[in-house]
């Protein structure tokens, strides 16, 4: 594999597990499943499902078992966060599950991934979106997911 393949491919591998990552917590929130459980499961029903050729996983395991479990260990850091930013009226709690799931891993990303730039988690967190919405949400994640990166990564918009 060229490098520039390579590159993609673990660009495609990480936004892959990105989805998953939402799809895990969503799941953990509904069943009061343990973290532990939900990644293992995810991690074997998925290596049939999203393996190449050669019968390796697509997805980047690493990339979503440590977005899912640091969600889990920081969710009232990032929901104290999220509430932030949303409109004035809403929290958290009020929101759709997946919704809620999208934006905790983005907000948990933009607090401790600081090696992804910034504009890249929002734009990959608002294609998650797309992929479980069609409507006005992609659009909530991108405002909600902008107001948090500039107030937690200023640094990154100060040039701009």
């Amino acid at each position: 594999m060229s490098g520039a393949a390579a590159a993609r491919h673990g660009f495609a591998a990480r936004s892959a597990a990105r989805l998953a990552a939402v799809q895990a917590l969503y799941q953990i929130e509904m069943s009061n499943a343990r973290t532990g459980d939900v990644i293992d499961d995810f991690l074997v029903r998925r290596r049939g499902a999203e393996s190449d050729e050669d019968g390796n996983l697509v997805m980047d395991t690493e990339t979503f078992a440590g977005l899912v479990r640091g969600v889990v260990e920081r969710i009232e850091e990032i929901d104290g966060h999220i509430d932030g930013a949303l409109e004035k009226g809403w929290c958290v709690a009020r929101l759709e599950r997946v919704l809620r799931a999208v934006l905790r891993a983005g907000c948990f990303e933009l607090l401790a991934v600081p090696e992804v730039p910034a504009r890249a988690v929002i734009d990959e967190y608002i294609e998650v979106a797309h992929a479980f919405f069609g409507r006005t949400e992609p659009a909530l994640v991108n405002g909600v997911l902008d107001r948090l990166a500039r107030a937690l990564r200023p640094d990154e918009f100060a040039a701009a």
